[in-house]
């Protein structure tokens, strides 16, 4: 089959090779690929980001979210059948940039049926970010208040849907360009970023989904009442990731001394700081299929590229200027 590869190469940014079908083993099924979800967690993992935590197997078909249909199931196998159409994050097996992909059955929802094959890839990722951030690690209530950073993104412009579907009251950061778009998803407080400053803005927030810098951060923290939950999923990591991830012995010390500093101003401001790396989980995304299908949150794509441009995808979500998800369509 044809798969977008890596393999750390300096200065490898990624190619089309041709490769060995994946075959499916016990609990898994193969989905032939339509449409993969374009992340920065793929520019991340392109980049060498995370090859101290996470062992990848070389060369790495990249690629985190994916739509498509059932062609074959492994022994153990439950509910999905050849023909399924299915979505998932992909995440043992990566590889969603590629004509074939074989997926863990307890990773995969059915794909919701009022989406297409690529507006349903755009979902996964960033709508089990949401959700275990906002619902798993935050537990956010109906009447709190909440600070999505960057509304416009991929994770911002879900979670900003999914909150106030909670019934939460929504501020987002944008450009001033953007402000109808995340206005229209339901953010009650709208930032420009470029032209305000956030502390001077918001005090006393129940919640803050993090998605930016380090001073970003800061500014998450001191925003947040004594009680308060930052969620970050941009750092820094904290040692309970290291054990997420079955990362080796010695990365816990080394993400100790990294995420302490955060955690001691998180301690001294009485607030709850965790890092989020998002898991896959079957059973969240059915939930979010039915979100979906009721009209509750609908995906925002910026644009899409055909599989052989895998590469300008990932080009346009490392220029941080996307409007929503950026999708390749497969077939």
């Amino acid at each position: 089959m044809k798969a977008f590869v890596i393999d750390y190469r300096p200065a490898d940014g990624g190619r089309l090779a041709k490769i060995a079908d994946p075959v499916p083993g016990a609990g898994q099924v193969l989905v032939e690929v339509h449409a993969a979800g374009v992340n920065p967690l793929d520019v991340r993992i392109r980049s060498g980001e995370f090859k101290l935590f996470l062992r990848y197997r070389m060369p790495l078909v990249l690629g985190n979210d994916v739509a498509g249909i059932v062609t074959a199931v492994g022994s153990g196998v439950g509910w999905i059948r050849v023909g399924d159409e299915v979505y998932a994050r992909s995440q043992n097996a990566v590889g969603a940039f590629a004509e074939l992909i074989a997926l863990d059955e307890a990773d995969v929802a059915p794909k919701p049926t009022n989406l297409s094959m690529p507006e349903a890839a755009s979902v996964p990722l960033v709508g089990l970010t949401a959700w275990q951030a906002l619902v798993e690690r935050a537990r956010l209530q109906a009447g709190e208040r909440v600070f999505v950073q960057a509304g416009s993104g991929g994770v911002g412009s879900f979670a900003i849907q999914l909150a106030k579907h909670i019934g939460a009251s929504v501020a987002t950061t944008v450009s001033a360009a953007n402000t109808d778009l995340v206005v229209d998803l339901g953010a009650d407080v709208v930032i420009d970023y470029r032209r305000q400053d956030v502390a001077a803005v918001l005090a006393d927030y129940d919640v803050v989904l993090h998605s930016q810098d380090a001073k970003g951060l800061d500014t998450s923290l001191r925003i947040l009442r004594p009680g308060g939950r930052l969620i970050s999923i941009s750092g820094p990591p904290d040692p309970a990731f290291a054990t997420q991830v079955g990362a080796p012995w010695f990365v816990r010390p080394i993400l100790c001394a990294i995420s302490a500093p955060t955690l001691l101003r998180a301690r001294r401001r009485k607030v709850d700081y965790r890092f989020l790396y998002v898991r896959a989980d079957g059973a969240q995304l059915e939930a979010i299929t039915s979100l979906i299908e009721a009209g509750a949150i609908r995906p925002v794509i910026d644009r899409t590229f055909p599989f052989d441009s895998t590469g300008d995808a990932l080009a346009a979500v490392e220029s941080g200027r996307s409007r929503g998800k950026v999708v390749v369509v497969v077939r």
